[in-house]
């Protein structure tokens, strides 16, 4: 009955000389299955895409900085050393500044090893309405501070992490003590493997070789780092040379990394 009633308006319209084209029911239902077909596919790629850790907004910070940016690099630095002075244009100037060009101030800073201006910078982040916790924002805040063996600051930056319940992977875990370790902040580095060996994630061999290769000129620390690989991994080689470890089962190896 639709599709008589469409054909009929059909035929009248085409009597007419601005009769508009009509759309018959069949046209409709496909219209309407292919739109559903692409809003699925759409939203599934949204799904997977927003799973990715590749899509961490720290992650994808370091963008060309602008002119903004770096007319505040450059104001910061010079007015470092007047506490007043700082405060007054961190409250006025730098709040304005918006979240990526915030980011790339941020990572300027770091890779300078500007502590004192990192830290402002990092204080000021955590506190904008749209921040959330994020494992390279930490990632790269120890990283600096390790650089500059900054111990206080360091624990001030892991509470912030421990209250946030910021988690890291094993290969973040491993790439930090390694640093600390390379900066000569053993006691430090330990603590951090302490929390790594409490993680809830499953070990992987990588990291530890990662580790141990740090703790070379730490043998007693390497001793103990050791015991827990060889348990954690009882089909490995131990070797005390820089070539830490060979695993009898390649395939096995390949899995576990």
């Amino acid at each position: 009955m639709l599709r008589v009633a469409s054909n009929s308006l059909l035929r009248r319209g085409r009597g007419s000389k601005n009769a508009i084209p009509l759309i018959t029911i069949d046209d409709l239902v496909y219209d309407y299955h292919g739109a559903k077909e692409e809003i699925g596919d759409c939203a599934r790629r949204f799904s997977v895409s927003g799973a990715s850790p590749s899509l961490s907004i720290w992650r994808g910070r370091k963008k060309e900085m602008g002119k903004e940016g770096l007319i505040i690099v450059k104001e910061l630095k010079r007015l470092k050393s007047n506490p007043i002075r700082l405060e007054r244009f961190m409250e006025t100037q730098v709040t304005r500044l918006l979240k990526l060009d915030l980011f790339a101030v941020l990572a300027e800073f770091q890779r300078q090893d500007q502590v004192l201006l990192s830290m402002k910078i990092y204080e000021m982040v955590r506190k904008e309405i749209w921040y959330r916790p994020d494992m390279f924002l930490y990632r790269d805040m120890l990283m600096m501070l390790a650089r500059n063996k900054e111990i206080v600051e360091t624990k001030r930056v892991w509470e912030d992490l421990k209250r946030e319940q910021v988690l890291f992977d094993q290969h973040t875990y491993g790439d930090i003590v390694r640093c600390f370790l390379d900066n000569g902040l053993e006691t430090v580095a330990m603590e951090i493997y302490e929390d790594m060996r409490q993680s809830p994630d499953p070990p992987l061999s990588l990291p530890y070789r990662v580790i141990l290769k740090g703790l070379l000129p730490y043998p007693e620390l390497r001793e103990r780092v050791k015991d827990d690989f060889l348990e954690l991994f009882p089909n490995m080689i131990m070797r005390d040379s820089e070539d830490l470890c060979e695993d009898d089962e390649p395939s096995s190896e390949s899995e576990d990394d």
